[in-house]
C-alpha cells in the first residue's frame, strides 16, 4: 500500500472514556496468558471480557480455524484467579455435535447445566448452516425445526443466544482480484463459501431472520452487524422487525469506518440494541482502535484486520464521533442489560 501526504491530526485514545465490556471475545484455552489480557484490560479501561467458546479450545488451521470440545470447568477454574474480569458462554452440544434424535434433548441438558454452573448464554458458530449436516447428510439450517426446543429452552432459562450465521458478502463470492476480499481470502482459503455446495448469502439471512421472528421470547445477539454491515438499511430493518435481536461490530470495523455518516447516523437511531465486541486478541493498539472509531472524528487511519494484526487492510477508515451518553450504552450499559447478573459481579 503507497503511502499519502495527507495532513491530520490522531486522537488516539489511551483508555475509553467509560468503562467498556468486551462482549465478543475468545480466549482460546489460552490459560497461560490471562495476566497479560488483564494487564491490556486494565491500561485501557476494558472491565469485564467475554469468552463466547468458554467449554472449546480453538486454534488457527486448515486454512481458518479448527475446533475441539473442551470443558466448562477449566474455564470457571482458570479465570477464578480474576474475580469479576471474565464471564463464559457455552457452545453447549455444538461445538462437536452429532445430530440424531437426541441432539436437542442433550442439547438442552448441557445448556441447563452449564447455566447453573455460571455460563450467561449460548454460543453458536457459523458452522451451522454451512457445514454440520444429519445422519442422512442433509446440511442443518438454523430454523430447522429440530432445533426449536434448543433455542425455546434459553429463552426459559433467560440467557442470550449468540449466533453467527453467514460471513461477509465477499466470501460467497468467486475468489477473483475483484473481490474485495481476495486478500483475505487467500490467506485463510477455508473461509471462502463460493462453492455451489454451500448455501447462498442470502438464503442464511433468510433463515437467520426466520429463527429470530420464530422465537420472540428468546434473546437473539447477532455478532458483526448480523454479518452485513454493507447494507446498514437491511440491518436496521431486521432491527426494527425483530425487537429480541441485538448486535454487536466486533471484526467489522472496516465495513463501517468507509461509511462514517452512514454509520453515526446508524450508531445514534439504534443506540439501545448495539453492544461493543472486538472478537480480536486483546492488544492495546486494536482496543484504542475501536475506541478511536467510536469517539473521534478522525480520518483516514488503518483498522485491524480480522485476525488483530494491522500488517494488512484493503482501505483506511474514519471515526464517527458519537455522544457520550450514546457510547456510555455501547460500551457497558447495553451489555448489561442483554446478559444475566453482568452488572451485579462488576
Amino acid at each position: 500500500m503507497t503511502s499519502n501526504y495527507l495532513v491530520r491530526p490522531e486522537n488516539i485514545p489511551a483508555r475509553a472514556a467509560w468503562p467498556v465490556i468486551d462482549a465478543h471475545n475468545h480466549l482460546w484455552a489460552k490459560w497461560d496468558t490471562l495476566a497479560n489480557v488483564v494487564q491490556v484490560m486494565d491500561e485501557v479501561g476494558v472491565v469485564a471480557y467475554c469468552d463466547l467458546t468458554a467449554n472449546v479450545t480453538i486454534q488457527w488451521g486448515g486454512g481458518g480455524y479448527l475446533l475441539s470440545a473442551g470443558k466448562i470447568e477449566n474455564f470457571f477454574a482458570n479465570t477464578a484467579q480474576h474475580p469479576g474480569r471474565f464471564y463464559g458462554f457455552t457452545m453447549a452440544e455444538f461445538a462437536q455435535p452429532v445430530f440424531d434424535d437426541t441432539f436437542a434433548a442433550r442439547c438442552c441438558a448441557t445448556l441447563r447445566d452449564h447455566v447453573q454452573r455460571g455460563a450467561r448464554g449460548l454460543k453458536v458458530l457459523k458452522e451451522l448452516g454451512l457445514h454440520y449436516r444429519d445422519g442422512a447428510g442433509k446440511l442443518i439450517a438454523c430454523d430447522d425445526d429440530r432445533l426449536a426446543p434448543i433455542w425455546a429452552e434459553a429463552g426459559k432459562l433467560g440467557v442470550p443466544v449468540l449466533i453467527h450465521q453467514a460471513d461477509p458478502y465477499g466470501f460467497f463470492q468467486p475468489v477473483t482480484p475483484e473481490n474485495e476480499h481476495s486478500g483475505t481470502l487467500q490467506k485463510y482459503p477455508a473461509w471462502s463459501f463460493a462453492d455451489p455446495k454451500f448455501p447462498s448469502f442470502a438464503e442464511l439471512q433468510r433463515r437467520y431472520r426466520n429463527l429470530i421472528r420464530s422465537h420472540p421470547r428468546t434473546t437473539f445477539l447477532l455478532p458483526h452487524v448480523a454479518n452485513w454491515p454493507e447494507n446498514l438499511d437491511y440491518v436496521g430493518q431486521l432491527l426494527d422487525e425483530c425487537p429480541n435481536a441485538f448486535i454487536d461490530f466486533s471484526a467489522r470495523l472496516d465495513e463501517l469506518g468507509r461509511q462514517p455518516y452512514r454509520a453515526r447516523e446508524f450508531f445514534l437511531r439504534y443506540q439501545d440494541r448495539i453492544y461493543f465486541g472486538s472478537d480480536m486478541p486483546a492488544t492495546r493498539e486494536m482496543y484504542r482502535c475501536y475506541f478511536r472509531f467510536l469517539e473521534t472524528y478522525d480520518e483516514d487511519f488503518v483498522p485491524p484486520d480480522y485476525d488483530g494484526t494491522f500488517g494488512r487492510y484493503r482501505w483506511r477508515i474514519h471515526g464517527i464521533g458519537l455522544p457520550k451518553d450514546v457510547l456510555a450504552k455501547i460500551y457497558f450499559q447495553n451489555a448489561c442489560k442483554l446478559i444475566p447478573k453482568l452488572k451485579e459481579n462488576l
